[in-house]
């Protein structure tokens, strides 16, 4: 069973032969652990690096202009972004609605030249499209991280949002529908292109609890998803949706809006919650926990993690992905015991 297949059938509740993980690895890593130990540690993982080919060259990795130290970036929607580390995507620091008396000349960015982030060129993505399905790959396309409740963030500042919702703002609704056509312009191309999964990450939970009301979720943001979420849908495609934080209280809706495959972090919204919510019935794309024991805890504790979740929240029939960002400051010992434990517990079921 090739990767397609067998994540296609994961996603689908048809058993795969193991559980598709992914790891992986920051671009500020490669400044921080030795480069000889990451591509020694790479090549004893196949399962995780399928494709991977040491090099004794050094790796110069390829920073988003929002990962620039030094180098503040304005994107097209007109945001300032900074970062205080290379390779660790920054925060916007200026906000071009910081006051609504800009919105009068306020414009969209052309969908045709960019994604909302950086520079796009639609004929490169039409070849590397063409290119996937010549190769029998599964082609995985999206809209960029923050693309709607992060993007308003931006665009006004986190505070002022909260209270334009609260205050029932009438320039908001405007805003937001400005967002979501450019949105909508971007997912009708990647459609239009052949996309067959389509992800829609979007930070909405904080330490304790989402950042926006459930009540301003359903009044503002869930419509747009729904919307947005459509064409990909009537298309046959998959639907994946990311989200950092605690979001227990908004998942109903995020599942209502179109969502097929959850994308969300381990401990903070917790397993046995998880697994009561999802396993078995909605497809858990798991975040493995980046804060507590893959940083600070020993290697048998990160092997018992990893299969306590594979354990709760897997089943032979699938509805189980996994995938873990590694970031500096994680033990070279424990990112070993991590790729090791998420290989071995790939197979639990086989």
């Amino acid at each position: 069973m090739n990767p397609r297949e067998n994540l296609l059938r994961a996603v689908r509740f048809e058993k795969p032969d193991y559980v598709p993980m992914v790891f992986h690895i920051n671009a500020a890593s490669w400044q921080h652990y030795p480069q000889a130990a990451l591509q020694e540690l790479m090549a004893a993982h196949p399962l995780l690096f399928p494709n991977f080919t040491p090099t004794r060259d050094k790796i110069i990795p390829d920073f988003s202009p929002v990962q620039r130290k030094d180098q503040p970036y304005t994107d097209p929607w007109g945001c300032m972004w900074r970062t205080l580390e290379d390779g660790i995507t920054g925060t916007v620091t200026e906000h071009p609605l910081a006051d609504w008396s800009a919105f009068e000349n306020y414009k969209a960015p052309d969908p045709d030249k960019t994604d909302g982030l950086v520079p796009i060129d639609w004929e490169s993505v039409a070849q590397q499209i063409s290119q996937s399905k010549a190769l029998g790959e599964l082609v995985q396309t999206g809209l960029r991280h923050g693309h709607t409740f992060l993007q308003l963030c931006d665009i006004r500042g986190y505070q002022s949002l909260v209270f334009d919702m609260a205050d029932e703002e009438p320039r908001l609704r405007k805003l937001i529908q400005m967002v979501e056509d450019f949105n909508l312009a971007l997912v009708g191309k990647y459609v239009q292109l052949g996309a067959e999964w389509l992800s829609y990450p979007d930070d909405l939970g904080m330490q304790i609890g989402p950042m926006i009301s459930p009540r301003h979720f359903k009044k503002y943001i869930k419509p747009s998803y729904q919307r947005l979420m459509r064409p990909a849908l009537d298309a046959g495609g998959i639907v994946h949706m990311h989200s950092d934080g605690d979001i227990r209280l908004l998942v109903d809706d995020m599942l209502e809006s179109g969502v097929q495959v959850i994308n969300l972090q381990d401990l903070v919204n917790g397993t046995d919650w998880i697994a009561g919510r999802f396993a078995g019935k909605v497809c858990i794309d798991l975040d493995i926990d980046r804060q507590e024991i893959t940083a600070r805890g020993t290697p048998k504790d990160i092997d018992a993690l990893i299969r306590e979740e594979v354990e709760k929240l897997g089943r032979k029939e699938g509805g189980l992905m996994m995938i873990y960002g590694l970031y500096p400051g994680v033990p070279l010992e424990n990112v070993k015991a991590l790729m090791d434990a998420m290989e071995k517990y790939a197979l639990y079921y086989v």
